[in-house]
C-alpha cells in the first residue's frame, strides 16, 4: 500500500492577447522543495508570474491537503 507523500508543484503564467494570466506550461511536478525553490527563482524574470507550491497527498484515495506556497512572484491566479 502507497504510503502518503507530499506533491510538489512548480507553475508558470503569461498573458494572453487580452491580458489573462494563462500557464505558460503544463504545471510540472518537482521531486524536492528545495530544487521548486530555485526553479521558481531562476524563472522568475521570464514569466509574468511563477509559484511553487507544495500539499500532503495520498493519491490512493484522492485526498489532498491545502497548497502550501513554498515561493511566488508576480501575478499567479488562486490556488484551488
Amino acid at each position: 500500500m502507497a504510503e502518503k507523500g507530499k506533491l510538489i508543484v512548480l507553475a508558470a503564467f503569461v498573458k494572453n492577447d487580452d491580458g489573462e494570466l494563462v500557464p505558460a506550461f503544463d504545471p510540472r511536478q518537482v521531486d524536492t522543495e528545495d530544487r521548486a525553490k530555485r526553479e521558481a527563482r531562476m524563472m522568475a524574470d521570464k514569466y509574468a508570474g511563477v509559484v511553487a507550491w507544495s500539499r500532503e497527498a495520498d493519491p490512493m484515495i484522492g485526498e489532498y491537503g491545502p497548497p502550501v506556497v513554498l515561493f511566488q512572484q508576480g501575478e499567479i491566479p488562486e490556488l484551488e
